[in-house]
């Protein structure tokens, strides 16, 4: 899609600058915008388990969040870097910022040495397509630098830093995501014990998530890169997938990493047990196949998320619901409100 087809308007006040802690609520009582076929409602996250019904089985993301950003120096000055996926013992993928607040891209060659966290890196080039993500070989071990100095990746709009296990969801079991998979921060103990309570299920895979979705230049045209993101779909759970589907049950998946991991692992129709990396876009251009529904947050302009949230739901229904988001002062980003999107046909 061109970037102008992911334009719209929302207000800078509609940023979600703290956590919903920090707002005086707990988790499950940021909003939910409910997008059904015909309508749009507008509830709590806490009533999600009045809104799914006995046999749907929910597919969440375990992954946990890394403190993934490090201090750096090199040629260039002092800087941050984003660690955002591993691709062996001593090569990883990675985000040069000068800031918080100011991004990218850091001048950096291949004869550069640099450090971070007290580990020395070798720049070895920059992503195709995406200047400012680089590869880089470390002589050192980078998850005891991240233990020892780093903290979770946050971005210019955030009031203040925040600790690691605010980035944590209720699912987080296997550490690996430079950024928390947002989309299941907002389920509690007290969500799960009713949907339990109801019949409805719970299954889980694992997405390592990278930096945020890049946005498209003004004009651009096309879908940009995507690097690939380690993941695993286990055989519990599409067995679990498959069994929900012989019973009549739907299947919602908790975040665009889940809907990724499961349109990936899908073969001949039916979603198989894998592992290994995953680059695939999802838009209006590949039909979704795996899921039914998608519990989400609320997606900036030009983002790849926005378009797979079109391609998903219909472009119409969501650009829609996205104004009535707007219209009633609903919060966008990781620490924001929810968004429980049924497929469009």
């Amino acid at each position: 899609m061109s970037a102008s087809s992911l334009d719209f308007v929302r207000p800078p006040l509609l940023q979600a600058t703290d956590t919903p802690e920090d707002r005086g609520l707990a988790r499950d009582e940021v909003r939910l915008l409910v997008t059904e076929r015909r309508r749009t409602e507008h509830r709590l996250f806490r009533d999600l388990p009045q809104l799914l019904r006995p046999g749907d089985l929910l597919v969440v993301n375990e992954s946990a969040t890394l403190p993934a950003s490090l201090p750096a120096r090199g040629p260039a000055g002092e800087f941050r870097l984003n660690l955002s996926t591993r691709y062996g013992p001593r090569i990883w993928l990675a985000e040069p910022r000068w800031s918080v607040g100011r991004p990218g891209p850091v001048p950096l060659t291949p004869s550069d040495r640099i450090e971070a966290g007290g580990v020395p890196l070798h720049p070895i080039l920059a992503f195709p397509g995406i200047d400012r993500l680089w590869f880089f070989r470390a002589d050192g071990d980078l998850t005891l630098a991240m233990r020892r100095s780093g903290s979770p990746i946050r971005y210019g709009y955030l009031a203040r830093p925040h600790e690691l296990g605010d980035y944590q969801t209720i699912f987080a079991r296997v550490p690996g995501s430079s950024e928390m998979p947002s989309a299941g921060r907002p389920f509690t103990a007290r969500t799960v014990r009713d949907l339990e309570a109801r019949g409805i299920r719970t299954a889980r895979l694992w997405l390592h998530a990278g930096v945020s979705s890049l946005e498209q230049e003004p004009g651009g045209a096309g879908t940009p890169p995507v690097y690939p993101e380690p993941f695993e779909v286990p055989s519990e759970t599409a067995l679990a997938i498959r069994r929900t589907r012989c019973e009549g049950g739907r299947i919602v998946a908790v975040g665009t990493t889940v809907i990724r991991a499961l349109e990936t692992a899908m073969r001949d129709g039916v979603v198989q047990p894998v592992r290994g990396f995953t680059s695939r876009v999802l838009g209006p251009e590949r039909p979704f196949r795996a899921v039914d529904g998608l519990l989400t947050g609320l997606h900036d302009p030009r983002t790849s998320h926005l378009s797979l949230l079109f391609g998903f739901g219909g472009e119409g229904r969501v650009r829609a619901s996205y104004r009535e988001a707007i219209e009633r002062g609903y919060l966008w980003h990781e620490f924001g409100d929810s968004h429980l999107l049924w497929a469009a046909a």
